[in-house]
């Protein structure tokens, strides 16, 4: 409560299918879960304009542009990134992977094993 701390882990989920909860909840000025209290009107700015923007590749460079600046203030210090895959055998058929995440998407209503 006293923020009386050099280092602090926070081990907030990631929402895999869009920024906006992370961003808004932890990073903007005042935001309820901003525990170290960072405050970047520019960040906060980049914030509103990938919210809002309806191209993809558009808002995956705003958000990269985001993350590079939490890391450089030190308001978001990388730690390590994940990596996952799907692989799956040619006998499995019907399975949609979802393009933007790898843990979303799987509903398996319409696959089946073709021996």
């Amino acid at each position: 409560m006293r923020r009386d701390f050099t280092v602090g882990l926070n081990l907030t989920p990631g929402f895999v299918d869009d920024p906006d909860p992370t961003f808004y909840a932890n990073y903007v000025c005042g935001a309820e879960a901003n525990y170290n209290g960072y405050c970047n009107p520019e960040v906060d700015k980049l914030v509103d304009q990938q919210s809002a923007e309806s191209d993809t590749q558009k808002r995956k460079k705003l958000v990269w542009e985001i993350e590079r600046k939490l890391a450089e203030d030190g308001a978001r210090p990388i730690i390590f990134y994940g990596r996952g895959a799907t692989c799956w055998q040619p006998y499995v058929k019907g399975l949609t992977i979802a393009d933007n995440s790898i843990f979303n998407g799987w509903r398996m209503e319409d696959v089946w094993l073709d021996n």
